[in-house]
């Protein structure tokens, strides 16, 4: 069935009912989610981890139609969120063709098409709008003016027009007004300057507009959502308290609250499917030490705790680790991709710039503290995987003088080979549930993740020189005590 081109045919649709003549946004995403509960739809596909928080709390604003903020640190999904809210929106909707404003025909705000239905009446043109174009996001900077926002007198166009700068025909209309009949999103609402939240009050109470202090109501339909970081959403920050008092329900994001939950967010996120004709497998324990990363990370007093560790951390450093390992198998013609942990430490780059640190995380350096959570993620995964397996062979074998230094480019069957050195270690794999006979790549994976957790477990030393070694014994040398006049032993 085509669609009604004129106000005529637009009427004679289920468009023309009194129920839809005169809905608003906020009554439609009301309606659209109430059909979602009953229906057993996902409400938001892809977002993870805030099924029993976050989610509830957005849906009950919603159903109580309000005006949205999203508080949380950098990376918790605040942006995928709101963007996520245009699924509650009707596929399309029929508006006035031509209008700036997507102005309904059956209720037109603004003076260009109220005089163009008046002249026109049943002729008038209309068009649909997409779910897509009816969202419009803004990020806050100090520079954004009022004009951006609300709009501004045109004086060219009244020049070409022959109208007075009072007329409502000569404005230019800002991005809210631009909104209507959708949801508009402003990321980082504390950024806008003090009189740019001014200017927002009466859209949120009332719904109307002024430009240029000329009373010109026009009654705005929209939704209105924001995004802010708790430390500046306070009395002390940099909002402005009425503007703060209009907004119907604030929400707190959070990060993922368990391992799997991150590891899943991350698997969705993460560019890991590459196109070469390698098989690409990621062993459970590196995907499980990359995420642990992030989450040391959070806990770790060198990292500043207000600016966060954003979930984009693992989404990169996986990627990296994926690209490592890719690189050392197209090098060595290898059939697998299998990620070692020598492939995490070479994707540092990949996580030092997405860590805001402390005055004691700047006194050791970027790279040194990422160093340290990786090690400290490999130690807990280290205990996880392998709780109750005896290694006491493989610490022997390095006490008895055994050294092994391995390059992350050799290729899996160069690698078993010095780790075949090792006695029982290979053989120790099969608690990560990797067998000899299984792919080389797979195997020097787990032998490597061995030697790391022993090495993060302080049972043998490790160097970039020396490469796995054990670690060196405290000598006892007496020493002669002038006050008793005896000679006592300590520790060098």
């Amino acid at each position: 069935m085509s669609q009604p081109k004129t106000f005529g045919e637009l009427k004679q649709t289920h468009w023309g009912t009194p129920a839809l003549q005169h809905r608003t946004v906020k009554d439609e995403m009301r309606a659209n989610l109430i059909s979602r509960l009953e229906s057993g739809e996902p409400l938001f596909p892809g977002i993870v981890g805030f099924e029993d928080s976050v989610i509830p709390q957005v849906v009950n604003g919603i159903l109580s139609k309000h005006n949205l903020i999203l508080l949380g640190l950098r990376g918790q999904a605040k942006s995928r969120i709101l963007r996520a809210l245009t699924g509650l929106l009707d596929e399309e909707i029929p508006v006035v063709d031509g209008c700036e404003i997507n102005d309904n025909p059956f209720a037109p705000r603004c003076r260009f098409c109220r005089s163009r239905l008046k002249q026109q009446g049943d002729e008038t043109p209309v068009a649909f709008l997409s779910r897509s174009d009816r969202y419009v996001e803004k990020l806050a900077t100090p520079d954004v003016t009022i004009a951006d926002m609300i709009g501004d007198i045109d004086p060219i166009r009244a020049a070409r027009s022959g109208l007075n700068l009072s007329d409502e025909l000569t404005i230019h209309y800002g991005l809210l007004p631009r909104s209507n009949r959708g949801i508009f999103a402003i990321n980082e609402l504390p950024d806008l300057a003090g009189k740019i939240q001014v200017g927002l009050f009466n859209i949120l109470q009332e719904g109307d507009i002024q430009i240029k202090g000329y009373p010109i109501r026009l009654l705005l339909d929209l939704v209105m959502v924001f995004t802010a970081k708790p430390d500046d959403y306070t009395a002390r920050g940099k909002i402005v308290t009425p503007l703060k008092d209009r907004i119907g329900s604030e929400i707190r994001t959070h990060y993922p609250a368990t391992l799997e939950q991150g590891i899943a967010i991350t698997r969705q996120e993460a560019w890991t499917q590459r196109n070469g004709k390698a098989r690409l497998f990621i062993p459970p324990y590196i995907q499980e030490i990359v995420e642990g990363v992030a989450f040391h990370a959070r806990e770790d007093k060198k990292v500043d705790k207000r600016s966060g560790v954003s979930q984009r951390l693992p989404i990169s450093v996986l990627e990296n680790v994926v690209s490592n390992a890719e690189r050392r198998a197209i090098l060595s013609k290898e059939s697998s991709i299998v990620p070692r942990v020598c492939d995490i430490f070479a994707a540092l780059p990949s996580m030092t710039g997405k860590l805001e640190l402390e005055y004691e995380g700047e006194l050791k350096g970027a790279e040194a503290v990422a160093q340290e959570l990786v090690r400290s993620s490999v130690k807990q995964i280290f205990g996880r995987r392998l709780a109750g397996v005896d290694l006491q062979q493989i610490v022997d074998w390095f006490d008895l003088g055994g050294s092994l230094k391995l390059s992350e480019t050799a290729s899996a069957t160069e690698t078993l080979e010095q780790l075949g050195a090792i006695q029982g270690l290979i053989e120790k794999a099969a608690a990560l549930g990797v067998k000899k006979k299984d792919d080389p790549p797979l195997l020097a994976s787990a032998c490597e993740f061995i030697l790391e957790g022993l090495h993060a477990t302080q049972k043998i030393s490790r160097s970039e020189e020396r490469g796995y070694f054990a670690p060196e014994k405290k000598r006892q040398e007496p020493y002669f005590d002038e006050k008793s006049g005896r000679a006592r032993k300590t520790f060098n």
